[in-house]
């Protein structure tokens, strides 16, 4: 929960029929191509928003606006958390402010390309 904490904003509000871990499990399953870490602790993801009715919001970014993965990457989030129950729409929304930086990873995702 602490990486849920620092990857994302203060104002997750779960909803009654979700939670917020089975979203970020979706996220999870997300990952570029070129890089062997999730999206999410890659720190791509700024913002996470749960409406009690089921609405899901999600801003995210790219490690750059050049990025390959621009056209697929947010539709695949998108699918991802739209198959979980008790989602009744799903949006992701990609923001380029703040700009991603390498200080957005996780610790495990900069053990896992070799940074410190």
């Amino acid at each position: 929960m602490d990486q849920e904490k620092e990857n994302n904003s203060e104002n997750m509000v779960p909803g009654p029929n979700l939670d917020l871990s089975q979203i970020v499990s979706a996220i999870r399953t997300c990952y570029d191509p070129e890089i062997p870490v999730n999206i999410y602790d890659m720190g791509l993801i700024y913002d996470i928003r749960i409406q009690p009715e089921g609405k899901v919001s999600v801003d995210m970014t790219l490690t750059s606006p050049q990025c390959p993965v621009a056209g697929s990457l947010p539709p695949e989030v998108q699918r991802k958390i739209s198959g979980l129950a008790g989602v009744t729409e799903a949006r992701v929304n990609l923001v380029w402010d703040p700009p991603w930086t390498p200080s957005r990873m996780s610790e495990a995702a900069k053990l896992t390309l070799g940074m410190d």
